[in-house]
């Protein structure tokens, strides 16, 4: 319905292009791309792409009140107009030629007394029907349904009907309607119900809502509600109908018309237009009076009632159309999803798109999609120009959780060839002494410790090794003599009363007592140096963490040296041996590196540059390396002119170079540090590696609170929970695993690979993890229980001191007297028998008479020493019917059925879990 002064918007039934304005005339419109043939000019701009052109104006029919498009094809353009009086005419906008047009064109339907026509609806199956709804008249019907196909009867109607329709010549005028309904009522609305070949009307009168049913028109089916202007029904589900009064929206379903639904959020101002959205399932807009807000409730998702107390969740948003001006009626786009064309009360029009809320989803696999009305669409990694992008931490943890990082105790510096060898990180983490590489749990060393000294030495063996590339070394003799400390050191540790942990070099620094001073030569020289060197039993220890040296009394860093050389790193080699004051060594490894296959030639003129080397203060030599060994580009060559032309005791620019690896500098510092400036030294480096998360930091911290500090940074910054799960679980002590911010790095890595369902990577992670920490052991968390008493089977038989324990009483732990328990220890009532062999439970399978096929045993593979699978009990949660493990499994892999006679239950195919195949399977 619409007044005189506000003007209402429709649609075309059957012209995705054109509208028709309605207010005190008919204005039809043609909408179309901005630019186009379509849209000429002097069009109304009604979007940035999209622009209306007048097609035809009609200002014949006066004292409108409601309009409805006739719902065919043909006749095109075909109105039906309600006026004030109660006359329903037809008239047409554009010049059709269709004879059935031209003669229904300007037909008049009349009342028997005049009032006002609030409302139309034409049968969308039964085109010839149509609709009205009228105030109400203490004498007649408010609900007419007239046949347009009916004969016209001008003699019928008296003389002054004709004068008030102005049309007395026409004589075309129908009188008699095919359908009275609602006596001595008024009808606000009406709409024609989809459901039985619709002979449905749904109208909102008076005070009521009532289903008419027009095969047996004696009878309605009503409810009592305010609820009853502007009644419609959802395209997408025909049983929901929504209506209003004032400012509240009821919805109702149809099957259920008690009482609404549900009722929508009620409004401060009263309602003029509620309309589902024809292209989108449960999208209803509202609008209210002199508001330019359009309501928006997303009934998308709301389920189906099933009981009284079912409410549906509605998302509620409001949009708008046009910021300046009111909006007076707008109308859905017929086929164009969530476009809509809203009117002013001045005939301003806007084209406007309702924009879906996008609905993001982010896979554990770290696929990216995301759902935006009927399109789905999918992120994907592209790599750029410059190479391959980097991927997210979660990416990487996957690929190291498939490649079974962290899992090898055995060689555990392998750990970071199965996290790709790229990361230098993780390369310093799993190959550094310190802590998990060998299982070093030892070292917090002090005088007077010596059983821990003689540990501690045992670990620097099993590092010298490793830093050597142990990969490579084939000797079965020092393969046999890590192998003899590995015993030793493991029986020592059992005698311990106390665990024995890694602190890190910052605590074994602290302890260090008894330091000498010495000046040596240059080595290959008799010049003496005034460069001072400090040594001590705490000083050795921390150059063997930091792999210069190997354990023994001879302090050797030659194999170190090999084994850069090996790897190709020439300027770490050389600056090595210069900081052991070989310079002579230095210029031969540069000159080797230069010489070697995809050598620096550089490096030469390096080794040249260090060839000519004087102490004295005021040298040419020493001032022009001063100045010009910050433009070398690598930062072991730089770091070597630095030493050498420093002053003694002050070697700032070769411990702050922060391109310089952490050991090598921590290394550095044992050597040429006083004891006052040693332990000042490794706090501040130790601080800034705990700020910037730098794993490296480790060797300082070891796995102390302090280590914790530096991995919650390292986890803050990469997010690498799966790093930091192992290397507290393998290194720390008990009171550092049980740190919330520890118990939280493995949890979340437990959910990581639940989510990624690599749930036999998650067990081998729990066991890992139990064997680490036995606290961590879970509880049980499923049992047998016995029908009668609903007691646990297992527990119940552990508390009895007499028998084994757990499932030992019913065969199934491997005991070699597999004694027999067939009936609850609680209660005494005997177990459940199995189905093929029809034996108690409990009852060990090779003491069954059989499935039938010659008291066949059935064995199953097995990796590893668990408790006898064919023993345990296993029943169809369907039917309940099962027996032993080993039974069921030899019969369904011959049958789909369940082996208990008369029953039908196909027991394996209901077993969804056990048809989903694990991720890492895959």
């Amino acid at each position: 319905m619409m007044g005189s002064s506000k003007p209402d918007i429709l649609w075309s039934p059957h012209h995705a292009d054109r509208y028709v304005i309605c207010d005190s005339e008919l204005s039809l419109y043609r909408i179309g791309a901005v630019g186009t043939s379509e849209a000429k000019a002097g069009a109304l701009l009604l979007s940035e792409e999209t622009a209306a052109t007048l097609l035809a104006i009609n200002s014949d029919t006066p004292y409108m009140k409601c309009v409805a498009w006739y719902p065919k094809h043909e006749p095109e353009c075909l109105l039906a107009v309600g006026q004030a009086n109660g006359r329903v005419v037809l008239t047409s906008l554009g010049q059709s030629h269709n004879s059935k047009c031209k003669e229904l064109v300007g037909k008049e339907f009349v009342p028997k007394h005049a009032r006002q026509c609030n409302t139309l609806a034409w049968n969308p199956v039964d085109s010839n029907w149509l609709a009205a709804g009228l105030d109400k008249h203490r004498a007649d019907f408010s609900v007419l349904i007239w046949d347009i196909s009916s004969k016209y009867s001008p003699e019928a109607v008296p003389a002054e009907k004709l004068r008030l329709s102005g049309d007395a010549d026409s004589g075309m005028v129908v009188t008699k309607p095919l359908y009275e309904l609602g006596q001595n009522d008024a009808c606000l609305s009406l709409c024609w119900l989809p459901r039985d070949h619709q002979k449905l009307l749904l109208a909102g009168m008076h005070r009521n809502l009532a289903i008419f049913d027009l095969r047996n028109t004696s009878q309605k089916t009503f409810v009592n509600t305010k609820a009853i202007q502007g009644v419609t029904v959802d395209p997408y589900f025909q049983d929901r109908v929504a209506s209003f009064f004032e400012g509240q929206v009821a919805i109702w379903d149809l099957r259920r018309f008690e009482k609404p639904v549900f009722t929508l959020t009620e409004q401060p101002k009263p309602l003029t237009k509620v309309a589902w959205c024809p292209t989108r399932m449960g999208l209803l807009a509202t609008l209210t009076r002199d508001s330019n807000v359009i309501r928006l409730y997303d009934m998308q998702h709301a389920p189906t009632p099933i009981g009284d107390e079912t409410e549906p969740t509605i998302i509620e948003r409001g949009v708008q159309p046009c910021s300046e001006n009111v909006i007076s009626s707008f109308a859905w786009h017929p086929s164009t999803q969530n476009r809509m064309v809203v009117v002013s009360p001045n005939r301003a029009m806007s084209d406007f798109t309702v924009f879906e809320r996008i609905s993001l989803a982010w896979s554990s696999t770290t696929s990216l999609m995301w759902a935006c009305g009927r399109h789905l669409y999918e992120c994907t990694e592209e790599s750029t120009g410059g190479g391959a992008a980097e991927k997210d931490i979660a990416t990487k943890m996957r690929e190291r959780a498939q490649s079974r990082y962290g899992h090898d105790t055995v060689q555990l510096w392998r750990n970071h060839l199965l996290a790709g060898g790229t990361d230098p990180q993780l390369r310093s983490l799993w190959i550094v002494p310190c802590l998990p590489l060998y299982g070093l749990e030892t070292v917090a060393l002090s005088k007077g410790q010596e059983a821990e000294l003689e540990v501690a030495e045992m670990k620097m063996l099993r590092f010298s090794l490793g830093v050597t590339r142990m990969d490579k070394i084939r000797n079965e003799q020092i393969r046999g003599t890590v192998k003899q400390y590995t015993e030793d050191l493991e029986q020592r540790q059992q005698g311990s009363k106390q665990s024995l942990i890694y602190s890190g070099i910052k605590n074994i620094i602290k302890s260090s007592s008894g330091t000498t001073e010495s000046r040596r030569c240059w080595k290959g020289s008799d010049r003496p140096t005034d460069v001072a060197q400090y040594h001590s039993e705490e000083r050795s220890l921390a150059l063997q963490l930091c792999g210069w040296i190997s354990c023994g009394p001879d302090v050797d860093v030659e194999p170190f040296l090999k084994s850069l050389e090996q790897e190709g790193e020439w300027e770490r080699a050389a600056s090595v041996a210069l900081f052991n004051l070989d310079i002579r060594h230095a210029i031969q490894i540069l000159n080797k590196g230069a010489s070697a296959e995809k050598g620096d030639l550089n490096l030469n003129v390096v080794a040249m540059a260090l060839s000519g080397y004087t102490d004295e203060k005021t040298s040419l030599w020493r001032e022009m390396c001063s100045s010009l060994r910050l433009q070398l580009k690598k930062p072991y060559l730089c770091v070597m002119f630095a030493f050498l032309t420093s002053e003694p005791g002050s070697y700032d620019a070769v411990l702050y170079e922060s391109r310089v690896a952490v050991r090598d500098r921590v290394a550095f510092a044992c050597m040429f540090l006083n004891d006052n400036q040693l332990p000042r030294y490794i706090d501040k480096l130790t601080n800034e590696m705990k700020e910037a998360g730098n794993l490296e930091g480790i060797l300082l911290t070891g796995l102390t609170k302090d280590g914790v500090d530096l991995m919650e940074s390292y986890v803050d910054r990469t997010g690498d929970v799966q790093t930091a799960s192992f290397c507290m679980l393998r290194g720390s002590t008990p009171e550092v695993v049980k740190d919330p911010r520890v118990q939280c790095w493995i949890e979340n890595y437990r959910n990581l690979l639940d989510a990624w369902r690599f749930w036999h990577k998650r067990a081998e992670f729990d066991i890992h993890r139990s064997k680490l920490d036995p606290s961590s052991k879970p509880l049980a968390q499923v049992f047998v229980s016995c029908n009668f008493c609903g007691k646990s089977i297992s527990f119940s038989c552990s508390a009895m001191p007499h028998q084994g324990r757990g499932f030992s009483q019913y065969g199934v732990s491997g005991s070699p007297t597999k004694s027999k328990v067939t009936s609850c220890p609680g209660c005494r009532k005997p177990l459940p028998r199995c189905a093929l062999c029809l034996m108690n439970m409990g009852t060990p399978v090779s003491a069954c008479t059989g499935t039938g096929k010659s008291d066949e045993k059935v064995d199953l593979p097995r990796d590893k020493k668990l408790a006898q699978f064919n023993n345990w009990f296993t029943w169809c949660h369907n039917c309940r019917h099962g027996g032993h493990a080993g039974h069921m499994l030899s019969w369904f892999r011959d049958h789909s059925e369940c082996p208990v006679s008369a029953c039908t239950c196909k027991c394996m195919q209901l077993d969804t879990t056990g048809n989903l195949q694990p991720s890492d399977n895959v």
